[in-house]
């Protein structure tokens, strides 16, 4: 704490107990916490906990979202992506809400509690919403029949899971990173290889989720298929709660919040406007800035600190760190567009890559048929087994080589993903050539519902090198946009990146509207189209791979100009 001695004897002498507390933090009650008896892996083991069985629950709805779509409720192929796509992007959006919600106003503690409730109550209606009956048995042209009291109810079930989401994902990351010291040199290790245990384990979990959900889904029961994640987000947040009394919260401070911050030094900055060059300059010297090299970044906030009066007694000058606050926000900007690129391409992996598969030859055995679904479990297996060899034998051997704690640096953690899914994109295209090859040998293009005699397994390695990517893209930015954030904007740094994700699948939605528009219509088949053996989603995949090869280049030109907040992040 600030002042030892108000929590000791007052003999003025320093004890191991008294060095022990952890600054700027207290407990449930408020107290001030002791180092050996709070945060750290005791308290993140709940938090994970809790998120994997989050994150078992959102991948159990969906992972085989288009599947339901095109069966039970008889959407078009194109039109059940476009849904795909709109509701994952509107998902990822939403974190920025929840993000804000609990930076401004609730904290990241209640707002997950809060956000648990929700989601409880969605995926309880989106269970009930398929016990709704349905004329559509009795309807001429059932095929093309969607049950409206079932789709709408479905469909408010669906967005109330992405609201709630909104709430939970970015404020849990944020909430657990929170619970590591990063003044703490033991402690600040530990938060760097939190991201990539984080990452492990909301991988695991879903893995085997999706596995068993689909297969209950396709085989058993929709409605059991979404009701098992309900019950699991129950014991979620009993879990979350148990952990309460090993968490460390933030310490309240009368200094203005984050956001009130950053716009004042912005409005300041426009007020100040006609400020010249002169005067910047002189403030700058004055406040010890004019040699540090992220001072010359968007040097027109630097105008934020000059006062046209000569005085601050109103509170209108920003200090140095306002503006260097202000500053870290918009260098962050260049990298975020640049890494749109790898959400457009991660929102094929539930969509056209599970369409894919369905038409392929899916047997094991005799009497067994894998879920196309399922295969999506093979970016979590991926994952699951790069990640500790990432952890355990890549950063040590490059830590050595580059004398940096990380091994290699965030940005270059972030790029090596993208050009490893850019990679991805370009195996789909050559699989899906090929499995279009088979199905014009064997006379089956004009039979949609027939199964090309290609086994299912042709679609490995798209999948393990899109894990592939996520180890690295996915947990690189994960760090980046929490570490890179002032600390009382933690969660909007992690809603950031979940917002990649977001307005990836919207792009995606966008590509695939125009794709379907121009080249298709007249009767004629287009590369996207309802019988998959008649389209050409290759075509569309050597579009997206040339998509991310562009993104991709835009992204080592902003990495190159980029300057970290933090000497551990260079």
């Amino acid at each position: 704490m600030k002042n030892d001695n108000d929590n000791g004897t007052g003999t003025g002498v320093d004890s191991p107990l008294l060095n022990n507390f952890v600054d700027g933090v207290v407990d449930y009650k408020g107290r001030p916490v002791l180092r050996s008896k709070s945060g750290c892996w005791r308290s993140a083991y709940f938090i994970i906990g809790v998120e994997v069985a989050e994150r078992i629950a959102y991948y159990g709805v969906s992972s085989n979202l288009i599947t339901y779509l095109t069966g039970p409720l008889g959407q078009s192929t194109a039109t059940a992506a476009e849904n795909v796509n709109v509701w994952a992007g509107t998902a990822s959006l939403l974190p920025l809400v929840g993000a804000f919600i609990a930076d401004a106003f609730l904290g990241r503690y209640l707002t997950v509690i809060l956000a648990s409730l929700l989601y409880i109550l969605a995926l309880a209606l989106l269970a009930f919403s398929t016990l709704i009956p349905s004329d559509c048995t009795n309807s001429i042209g059932a095929s093309s029949c969607s049950p409206q009291l079932q789709v709408i109810v479905f469909f408010i079930s669906l967005y109330l899971v992405a609201f709630a989401q909104g709430g939970h994902k970015p404020c849990v990351q944020a909430f657990g990173a929170d619970q590591f010291d990063a003044d703490d040199p033991e402690e600040l290790k530990s938060k760097s290889s939190f991201f990539n245990w984080w990452y492990f384990g909301l991988v695991a979990g879903p893995t085997v989720g999706i596995i068993v959900l689909s297969y209950i889904q396709d085989n058993l029961s929709w409605g059991l298929g979404f009701g098992i994640p309900c019950v699991m987000m129950g014991f979620a947040l009993i879990m979350f709660l148990f952990g309460t009394v090993t968490y460390r919260f933030g310490e309240k401070t009368q200094e203005k919040n984050a956001f009130a911050r950053i716009s004042h030094v912005f409005v300041t900055a426009a007020r100040n406007r006609r400020v010249t060059s002169l005067e910047i300059s002189a403030e700058e010297e004055a406040s010890g800035i004019m040699h540090h090299q992220d001072s010359q970044q968007f040097s027109f906030l630097n105008k934020a600190l000059v006062s046209r009066g000569g005085s601050n007694e109103d509170g209108t000058v920003c200090s140095t760190d306002e503006v260097e606050e202000a500053k870290a926000i918009l260098r962050l900007i260049p990298i975020w567009i640049s890494c749109l690129g790898y959400g457009i391409v991660f929102a094929q992996t539930s969509t056209f890559f599970t369409k894919q598969g369905a038409t392929m030859d899916r047997s094991i055995g005799s009497t067994f048929e894998i879920p196309p679904a399922t295969l999506q479990s093979f970016i979590g297996l991926s994952v699951i087994i790069l990640i500790p060899i990432y952890d355990t034998i890549l950063v040590p051997l490059t830590r050595a080589i580059t004398n940096k704690p990380s091994g290699i640096t965030m940005l270059q953690r972030i790029g090596t993903g993208i050009f490893i899914s850019t990679i991805s994109m370009g195996v789909a295209a050559i699989v899906e050539t090929k499995r279009l090859k088979v199905a014009r040998e064997y006379g089956l293009l004009d039979d949609p519902n027939a199964m090309v005699p290609m086994k299912i397994w042709w679609l490995l390695p798209q999948y393990l090198l899109a894990g592939a990517g996520d180890v690295f893209t996915m947990v690189g930015m994960q760090e980046f946009f929490y570490d890179q954030m002032p600390s009382d904007l933690k969660s909007i740094g992690l809603a950031l990146y979940l917002c990649i994700m977001g307005i990836g699948s919207f792009l995606s939605s966008f590509i695939i509207s125009i794709v379907d528009k121009t080249t298709g219509g007249n009767g004629q088949d287009g590369w996207i189209s309802d019988n998959m053996n008649r389209g050409h989603v290759d075509y569309f995949y050597y579009l997206l791979a040339g998509i991310s090869a562009v993104a991709f280049v835009m992204f080592i030109y902003a990495s190159k100009y980029y300057v970290y907040n933090r000497e551990r992040g260079m």
